[in-house]
């Protein structure tokens, strides 16, 4: 469909600013015309200093000057305050990615985001990215490289449990971003005009950016009315949440489309939506219900990363961090761009599933019973939060209780009983499985691990009698009794374990114990792996950190139980 151009000669409006504002920049695609963007940004960074710039789409171009990528990266083209990029739609530059890969600064100021990232400024400014376009073939899990110009729905999906971004910079549109809008009437903007993408939609929806920044497909500029959420979201304390998309032209385009957008973040809260603003243009199919935490444990990934202005990769992670790790720096949020990726096996509309760092089995322990990989899973939520408790749950910036996340619950039980099934039927019935979550207030991000047990051991009351009795060792306290698929929500700290098996006659023999505990106890978290290792004969295995795979061996084992957790695979039904 031809959009309609709007040519405006003036590109920038710095009139509505005052000297106390902190103004940020936004370029659209550069294309590789490094010298010329970058000269204009500093003669107005000189005038206005700016607290940072960001470019959309293409920085550089499929046939890349290299004189100019010369002059880049000795600082001959000087770039005048901190600036970001990710990925467009071309290939990066092979000396770009090679800097990137050792992490090297690129030229001073410039500082590459990552494909799919969190990104908190010095100044506190907190960016969220996801560059390229969507790759279909992939249907599901996490893209691999972060240089590629695609991204997977399971990268957009991961970046949900950023929770909150002032800046979502994204390379697609989101699909019905164009809906309720004036301006894309009188524009001619629909659904043909850019690539766009429903789970982008649902990542800014999820987020409620103050600003979201895509790229533009061609010579002319969506600047849309801001939006805000149904009336029935609205946080009156907090004011609206309000999101101004913005789609700018290419650098030095031919039409002389608006290129160049200068604004400030307005931390105020806004009780009443500006004049030409609009209700959310994107379908709701029910009001996301922000969850819920839990326990720190066997840590799936153990390393930490951070961003700054500096853009230094921390090589040892703070250990006396006043406050826990958001979500760029939580060891279970796929948002973390350190994170090993290729342990994740599945991702859902509400959590992941991924192998264990140092499993407790062995890729060969469950073989006799048909099984060749460890079995050893964490099931964990988008959204990162502490706990599963009604009383912990809270809204997507984290601020207001609200309803139990039903959602969330419902979808890891999904996960624990797909598991189940599998390694019953893989097994012929000869495994069962365990599995177990730890909820406590100091907890960094919810998740549950499971792993198969010996169906005869659930069936003899083994696998029951090994938590009660290292649980009164440890003086943990006396467990009860709940029905297998109740208990949702429970109120307060506890050790929860659901031990499930099939018997010989084809019945399920399933029990939930639940353990309380209050802050007074210190509760081992290697309790419930201490239980199985001793089930198990595994107890040379017990300790973690002293069964570390090597990448090949993880990856190995994520490819055997996908190709046999396949029929059971929920997320790949459409």
């Amino acid at each position: 469909m031809a959009v309609k151009m709007s040519v405006r000669r003036t590109l920038i409006n710095f009139n509505n600013f005052t000297h106390t504002d902190k103004i940020s920049f936004v370029f659209g695609s550069i294309n590789g015309q490094l010298r010329s963007a970058f000269g204009k940004l500093s003669a107005l960074h000189a005038k206005n200093s700016f607290s940072f710039a960001i470019v959309t789409g293409n920085l550089f171009s499929e046939a890349q000057d290299d004189d100019q990528l010369a002059e880049l990266f000795d600082g001959r083209i000087e770039i005048s305050c901190p600036t970001y990029f990710t990925v467009g739609t071309i290939q990066l530059p092979a000396r770009v990615i090679k800097r990137i890969e050792k992490d090297e600064e690129i030229a001073p100021n410039l500082h590459y985001l990552g494909k799919r990232s969190v990104t908190k400024t010095s100044e506190g400014v907190r960016i969220v990215a996801l560059g390229g376009v969507l790759d279909m073939n992939i249907v599901a899990g996490l893209s691999q490289e972060q240089h590629d110009p695609l991204h997977t729905e399971g990268d957009a999906k991961a970046l949900r449990g950023a929770n909150n971004a002032d800046i979502l910079l994204t390379t697609m549109w989101p699909t019905d971003v164009w809906r309720n809008s004036s301006k894309a009437k009188e524009l001619q903007i629909g659904p043909e005009t850019a690539p766009s993408s429903q789970t982008i939609a649902e990542l800014c929806e999820a987020l409620k950016p103050r600003y979201h920044f895509a790229m533009s497909p061609g010579n002319f500029t969506f600047e849309r009315e801001p939006f805000f959420p149904d009336a029935a979201n609205e946080d009156k304390d907090k004011g609206i949440a309000l999101t101004r998309f913005i789609s700018l032209a290419p650098w030095a385009n031919a039409a002389k489309a608006k290129s160049m957008f200068a604004f400030t973040l307005n931390r105020d809260a806004i009780i009443t939506p500006p004049v030409g603003s609009t209700l959310t243009p994107f379908y709701k199919p029910a009001p996301k219900k922000r969850t819920v935490d839990q326990p720190e444990f066997n840590r799936f990934s153990d390393g930490h990363h951070t961003h700054d202005h500096d853009h230094r990769r921390h090589k040892h992670p703070r250990r006396e961090r006043p406050s826990p790790p958001g979500p760029d720096r939580c060891f279970f949020c796929l948002s973390n761009p350190d994170l090993p990726t290729h342990m994740v096996c599945s991702v859902g509309e509400e959590t992941y599933l991924a192998t264990a760092k140092g499993p407790l089995p062995a890729a060969d322990t469950f073989a006799k019973q048909g099984l060749n990989f460890p079995g050893h899973f964490i099931i964990t939520p988008l959204v990162h939060a502490a706990s599963l408790s009604a009383t912990a749950m809270t809204t997507g910036d984290g601020t207001k209780p609200e309803e139990p996340a039903q959602k969330t619950f419902r979808e890891m039980k999904q996960f624990r009983e797909a598991l189940q099934d599998m390694v019953a039927d893989v097994s012929q019935g000869k495994l069962g499985g365990v599995t177990w979550e730890i909820n406590r207030a100091r907890n960094i991000h919810v998740h549950w691990q499971f792993m198969p047990v010996l169906a005869e051991m659930v069936g003899s009351g083994m696998v029951e009698a090994g938590f009660r009795v290292l649980a009164e060792d440890l003086k943990l306290g006396k467990f009860t009794v709940k029905e297998f698929g109740t208990a949702d929500e429970v109120p307060g700290e506890y050790f929860r374990v659901w031990i499930w098996a099939k018997a010989d006659d084809g019945n399920v023999v399933g029990k939930c114990l639940l353990l309380r505990f209050d802050e007074g106890v210190r509760f081992d978290l290697q309790y419930p792996r201490k239980v199985m290792a001793k089930l198990l004969g595994l107890e040379p295995r017990m300790v973690w950190q002293d069964v570390v795979q090597s990448k090949e061996e993880e990856v190995a084992d994520v490819l055997a139980f996908r190709a046999a957790f396949k029929p059971w695979d929920f997320t790949l039904d459409d």
